[in-house]
C-alpha cells in the first residue's frame, strides 16, 4: 500500500509521503510558512504557534502545521485531496496575534542587537506584525546565563522556542540546558549554571531565531551588510565541512556553516567556527633568513637565492603539512622529485598504504553512517577528531544503530559496546566477524591513532578484513585536511617518514608544524604562522593561510572540494603554489605553469578524479594481507582538540577553551 497522499495547499496540489507534516508538504509545493521553533534537523516542539494554517473542513480554529501530519487530514466530501490555506483571513489574524504575544516582553534592542539584520523575529515582525502594541504593563526580564567564552546570552530576548535545548540534547549529546518554571516565570537555563561542555555548542548561535544567543568573540565588531561573504571549506579537521567566511576589508570577522547533506549537514565544530582570531596573530608576513644563529628579515630575492643555493646539489626531502592545498603539494612533489629528492605527507608516521585508495580512504561515504545498522570504531575518538562526524554517529545510534569501540574508552555522547583497548581485542573481533557473517549494512571507522604505530598496516588489514567479513564499508578517519589529497597525488615515499628523511641534507617543510626536525639538515620553511616549523627554519618563506588563496582539498571520504579566497595574505606573504614556482625558476628547474589555472590543468591531467568536484569516487577494493599486529593498547591521535595546528595555537579563544577543557578533567581539590 502506497504511503503517498495528495494535499492541496493554496490551490497547488502535491503528492507527498503521508508521514510528512503540513509545513514539510508546503516546502515541497514551494510555499513558505513562517516558523520559530520548527527546525528540519531537530525534534518537533510545536510551541511557538507561528506556523498556524487553516485546514478546510477541519476544526474551526487554525492548526500548527509543524505538528500535523498529512495522513491525519480528512479528504473532501467527494474524496478530493484535503485543502490547506496559508493566506486566509483566519491565518492572517492568528499570525498577527501570535506575533503580538511574542513581542509583548521582547525588548526594543534592534539597534544594538548583534542579530539585527539577520534576525528571524525582525523579518517576521515586518511581515506579520502590527504597527503598535496594546500592551501597557512592565516587560518581563530574565537573568543572562554564563555559557562560556563562545556564546553570549541576552535571555530577556528569548522567546522559548527551545531550539538550543533540543540541539544540545539531541545533536551535541549534552544535558546541560533546559527550561524551568511555568507561565511568565518559565526560562531557558543551564544546569547548576554550568558552562557548556561540547565542541559543537557554537551551532546554537545559528539556531537561535532571536538575539538571545549570539557569538561572544564576534559581538559588536561588524554588521551583516558590511561583510563580504565567501563560500569555502573547513581545514581544521579532515571532514571538509562546508563553510562561509565573512570578511570586512582584509580581516576575517566570522565563519559560519553552509548546508551540505553529504558532509556536515548544517553544523560545524567550535574550532572551525571560532578559529578566525588565530588568522591575525603570529603571522609570517615577510621572508626571514638565519644568520649567526638568529633570524633576520630579508627580501624575497635574497630568501629565494639562499634557499636555492642550499638546495643545489644536495639530498632534498619535502615534508607536507596538515593544511596544504593539493596544488601546493603537487608543485612541491614535481619540484623536489625533479631534483632527485623525496616527498612525504605522512608526517605523523601513519602507515597508510601507497596507491591503495580503498586502504587510505576507504569505501564508505559519510552519509552511509545514517543508514548503518552497526558502526565499529577502531583506535579513534571521533568526538575530538571530527565532532560533526561524531554527531552523525550519534544520530545513527539514536535511530537504532549499534556502536562498538576497540580502543581508549571515552565519553562519545552515546552508548557503545567496548570490546577492549588493545590489538588482541581487534584480532578477536575479526574471528567473531568471520564466524557471524554480515548482519545488514555497517560502517567500520579507523582512526589515525590505530595507524600511526609501527604495526599500523597490520591493524588496517584487520579492519579491512572485518569490513569484508561483515559486508560493511570502511572509512579511514583522517585528522589532517591535506592528507588524502597528498596521498592522491603520490606525495609519499616507500618506507614512510624515516625512509624519506634518512640522510637528508635539506628539508623543505611545507607547513609541517606537528613534526620535530632533528639538528643537522638545512631547513626551508614555507607556511603562514610562526610556529614550531618556523622556529627550526634556516629560511622562512611566508605563505598564505587557507582563507587567503584558492585551493583544492580532498576530505576524509575522498571528496574533492574547492576553498575560495576570502581575503589577501598579510604583508609580503604569497600564495603557496606561486612561491614554489618562483623557487623552481631560481633553481633552473622551472615548473611548467605560470598560473593557478595552468597548474590545475596539469594536476587534473595527472589525476583525473580531482576534476570531479564534490563527487565521491568509487574505490576499487584491494584487501591487505592480514598479519599479526603487535600487543600494545590503542592510543588516540588527538589529546587536545583545541590546539591541533598552528592557526589554533595562535588563537586566544582556542587557548581559553583548551584551558577550560583541562580544568574540567583535573582532579577536584577539597576545601581545607
Amino acid at each position: 500500500m502506497s504511503n503517498l497522499k495528495k494535499i492541496n495547499i493554496d490551490g497547488i496540489e502535491v503528492e507527498v509521503d503521508g508521514a510528512m507534516t503540513i509545513i514539510q508538504a508546503a516546502e515541497v509545493a514551494g510555499i513558505e510558512i513562517p516558523r520559530f521553533c520548527y527546525h528540519e534537523r531537530l525534534s518537533i516542539a510545536g510551541n511557538c504557534r507561528m506556523c498556524l494554517v487553516e485546514v478546510v473542513g477541519g476544526p474551526p480554529k487554525p492548526a500548527a502545521s509543524c505538528a500535523m501530519q498529512v495522513r491525519d487530514l480528512r479528504p473532501g466530501p467527494n474524496g478530493e485531496a484535503p485543502v490547506v490555506k496559508t493566506t486566509s483571513p483566519m491565518v492572517k489574524k492568528a499570525r498577527e496575534g501570535v506575533m503580538e504575544f511574542l513581542l509583548i516582553n521582547h525588548p526594543l534592542d534592534c539597534p544594538i542587537c548583534d542579530q539585527g539584520g539577520e534576525c528571524d523575529l525582525q523579518d517576521q515582525a515586518m511581515a506579520y506584525g502590527v504597527d503598535f502594541s496594546r500592551y501597557r504593563e512592565p516587560k518581563r526580564a530574565s537573568e543572562d546565563l554564563n555559557l562560556g567564552p563562545l556564546v553570549e546570552t541576552k535571555m530577556t530576548r528569548c522567546i522559548s522556542c527551545t531550539r538550543c535545548v533540543r540541539f544540545t540534547t539531541e545533536v551535541a549529546g549534552i544535558t546541560q540546558m533546559g527550561q524551568t518554571g511555568r507561565g511568565e516565570d518559565s526560562e531557558i537555563t543551564s544546569y547548576l549554571n554550568e558552562t557548556l561542555n561540547s565542541n559543537l555548542q557554537g551551532n546554537i548561535i545559528d539556531l537561535c531565531p532571536v538575539g538571545a544567543l549570539t557569538s561572544k568573540p564576534y559581538a559588536f565588531t561588524a554588521r551583516p551588510w558590511e561583510l563580504t561573504k565567501t563560500e569555502s571549506v573547513d581545514v581544521m579537521d579532515a571532514l571538509g565541512s562546508n563553510i562561509r567566511i565573512d570578511t570586512k576589508g582584509r580581516e576575517v570577522m566570522r565563519i559560519l556553516p553552509r548546508n551540505h547533506d553529504g558532509v556536515n549537514e548544517e553544523w560545524i565544530s567550535d574550532k572551525s567556527r571560532f578559529i578566525w582570531d588565530g588568522l591575525r596573530r603570529q603571522r609570517l608576513d615577510t621572508p626571514y633568513v638565519r644568520e649567526n644563529g638568529r633570524l633576520r628579515k630579508a627580501s624575497w630575492g635574497e630568501a629565494l637565492e639562499k634557499a636555492a643555493a642550499a638546495i643545489k646539489g644536495k639530498k632534498v626531502v619535502g615534508l607536507v603539512g596538515d593544511l596544504a592545498p593539493v596544488e601546493a603539494v603537487y608543485s612541491l612533489k614535481q619540484l623536489v622529485e625533479a631534483l632527485g629528492g623525496k616527498v612525504e605527507c605522512r608526517t605523523d608516521g601513519a602507515r597508510l598504504p601507497v596507491g591503495n585508495r580503498s586502504g587510505y580512504v576507504g569505501t564508505a561515504k559519510i552519509e552511509d553512517i545514517d543508514a548503518a545498522k552497526g558502526v565499529l570504531l577502531i583506535g579513534t575518538n571521533p568526538r575530538l577528531e571530527s565532532p560533526v562526524l561524531n554527531a552523525r554517529i550519534r544520530k545513527a545510534w539514536a535511530n537504532g544503530a549499534v556502536v562498538g569501540l576497540i580502543g581508549e574508552a571515552a565519553d562519545l555522547t552515546y552508548d557503545y559496546h567496548h570490546f577492549g583497548t588493545d590489538r588482541a581485542a581487534l584480532v578477536q573481533h575479526l574471528d567473531l566477524a568471520r564466524r557471524e557473517k554480515g548482519k545488514g549494512p555497517g560502517v567500520v571507522i579507523v582512526g589515525q591513532g590505530a595507524l600511526n604505530e609501527a604495526d599500523g598496516e597490520a591493524v588496517l588489514a584487520h579492519a579491512m578484513a572485518i569490513a569484508e567479513a561483515q559486508e560493511a564499508k570502511i572509512l579511514v578517519l583522517h585528522t589532517a585536511a591535506s592528507r588524502v589529497g597528498a596521498m592522491d597525488v603520490g606525495a609519499v615515499t616507500e618506507g614512510g617518514l624515516a625512509a624519506a628523511t634518512e640522510g637528508a641534507e635539506v628539508i623543505y617543510n611545507l607547513g609541517a608544524d606537528e613534526v620535530e626536525i632533528a639538528a643537522g639538515p638545512f631547513v626551508i620553511y614555507q607556511g603562514s604562522h610562526g610556529d614550531r616549523g618556523a622556529n627550526r627554519a634556516d629560511v622562512i618563506l611566508p605563505g598564505a593561510a587557507w582563507t587567503e588563496e584558492n585551493g583544492l582539498f580532498v576530505n576524509t571520504e575522498g571528496r574533492p572540494q574547492l576553498a575560495f579566497r576570502a581575503g589577501f595574505a598579510p604583508g609580503e606573504a604569497k600564495e603557496n603554489w606561486a612561491i614554489l614556482r618562483a623557487l623552481s625558476a631560481e633553481l633552473g628547474a622551472q615548473l611548467p605553469w605560470d598560473s593557478l589555472a595552468g597548474l590545475r590543468a596539469a594536476l587534473v591531467a595527472a589525476h583525473p578524479h580531482l576534476a570531479r568536484i564534490d563527487e565521491v569516487a568509487e574505490n576499487a577494493w584491494t584487501a591487505l594481507e592480514v598479519r599479526a599486529p603487535g600487543k600494545a593498547n590503542f592510543r588516540n591521535a588527538i589529546k587536545d582538540f583545541y590546539l591541533t595546528n598552528p592557526v589554533a595555537r595562535a588563537s586566544a579563544v582556542m587557548a581559553e577553551l583548551s584551558a577550560m577543557a583541562k580544568a574540567r578533567v583535573a582532579p577536584k581539590m577539597a576545601a581545607e
